[in-house]
């Protein structure tokens, strides 16, 4: 192509080898949000923020992401999956130091934006970068689900032990609900340095700047036309839609239901860290056995149905223990989340790699930033909704509605093929 030059060969890493570093990557990605999850909404609220401002910020987060993700997803197609990283840990290293410091509304706007540029970098470049390696490895019949059982493990894994920590610590440190910020700022610089050292690029074609800014807008039309002109893709990208609708759900509601049965914000922020802990602990554990599931239930497809259909089950269960108060109500959330989350674990294997054998290394991770941002435009509208809602029938309808949307899209895997050709 030209405008490029070839890469200097480099060495391929083995298959146990790109599978430990992809797993240790994948933990750090996700260690700085799982710290500050518990304390944000709080350190906010306490710093002078009302309702309306703390969604504003939050809503200016989403936006940034909606607005880059394809932007971002065709950048690492295009110039690496490594670079990009590296700039994504950096804007979180500098958008969770801001948020240690913030005290008014424009200085937490401001955060919150460089928190979205940095979940925009980093939605796609990791998954992708496993993918090609062990493509450029084993071949493109490669067996993914391992490896992405063991990315998504290690997320969960990452996310539960920050959310602990991060809910922790304003009870044992002098900063209060600063602290977690401190300390996901701390974990950003440890990605930089581990991306640059341990997550050596598949050898490709090295851009010049000119065929960079020429062909990201090319790479994102392309993903695009491609999520659209695939039925299968298609479905596959309204299921994250769905997912993100869940997602949202459970962290618009769950801090104010804990606040309403504690009556203490650093114990809320402590219980929520709790309760989130418990969930991303419980998907690390579904990550575990996914495959395992999936030779149980003999293919992907019944798997992801069934999946689906247990996570909706939890939600229902969150919308009951509504009515809960004290102990039982923090009790039943936490077995709702557990079981919400170990089951979405299979379905989420399974739509990842029937995605990525629906598409090239030169798409791929273009099509994770398609999905990241149909996950965003569904946490859009339930953050939106879920407000409203809850705020006149109470948040266990609004817990009702969204199970009813899940258990919805367990009919969207009934005509997904397991596998596709790699389409251009």
């Amino acid at each position: 192509m030209t405008g490029l030059a070839t890469a200097p060969a480099a060495r391929v890493l083995s298959p146990r080898s790109a599978l430990r570093r992809y797993g240790l990557i994948s933990a750090l990605t996700w260690l700085p949000p799982g710290l500050m999850m518990s304390s944000m909404v709080l350190l906010m609220s306490a710093r002078g923020l009302d309702l309306a401002e703390v969604g504003v910020v939050m809503s200016c987060y989403s936006v940034t992401v909606i607005v880059l993700e394809l932007p971002t997803g065709g950048l690492a197609d295009v110039l690496g999956r490594r670079a990009v990283l590296a700039a994504a840990a950096l804007f979180m290293m500098a958008g969770m130091g801001l948020l240690a410091v913030a005290g008014s509304f424009w200085p937490f706007v401001a955060a919150s934006v460089l928190k979205g540029i940095a979940r925009a970098l980093s939605s796609g470049p990791p998954q992708a970068w496993y993918v090609d390696t062990l493509h450029a490895a084993e071949g493109p019949d490669a067996d993914l689900k391992p490896g992405l059982a063991r990315g998504s493990a290690m997320s969960s894994a990452s996310l539960c032990a920050g959310t602990l920590v991060g809910g922790t610590l304003p009870l044992v440190v002098p900063w209060g609900l600063a602290a977690p910020m401190v300390a996901a700022s701390a974990s950003a610089v440890a990605l930089f340095v581990v991306v640059l050292v341990a997550m050596p690029e598949p050898p490709h074609p090295r851009p010049s700047l000119r065929s960079v800014l020429r062909d990201v807008p090319v790479t994102m039309a392309a993903g695009l036309r491609l999520g659209v002109a695939d039925r299968g893709l298609r479905r596959l990208l309204f299921v994250a839609f769905t997912l993100g609708i869940a997602l949202s759900s459970v962290e618009v509601l769950t801090p104010g239901r804990l606040a309403e049965l504690t009556g203490d914000r650093e114990w809320a922020s402590f219980l929520y860290g709790l309760v989130t802990a418990a969930g991303f602990g419980a998907s690390a554990a579904g990550s575990w056995i996914a495959p395992g599931v999936v030779r149980l239930l003999r293919g992907p497809v019944a798997a992801a149905i069934a999946g689906t259909a247990a996570g909706a089950c939890a939600l229902g269960g969150l919308a009951a223990s509504a009515v809960l108060t004290g102990a039982a109500g923090v009790a039943a959330m936490i077995g709702a989340y557990v079981l919400m989350f170990a089951a979405g674990a299979v379905p989420e294997l399974v739509r990842n790699e029937m995605m990525h054998r629906r598409v090239t290394t030169s798409r791929r991770a273009t099509l994770m930033s398609v999905d990241s941002l149909q996950l965003q435009f569904g946490g859009t509208t339930a953050t939106l909704g879920l407000g409203f809602l809850a705020s006149r029938a109470g948040v266990g309808a609004g817990w009702a509605v969204v199970g009813v949307v899940v258990l919805a899209s367990a009919l969207l895997y009934l005509r997904v093929p397991p596998s596709g050709a790699h389409p251009e």
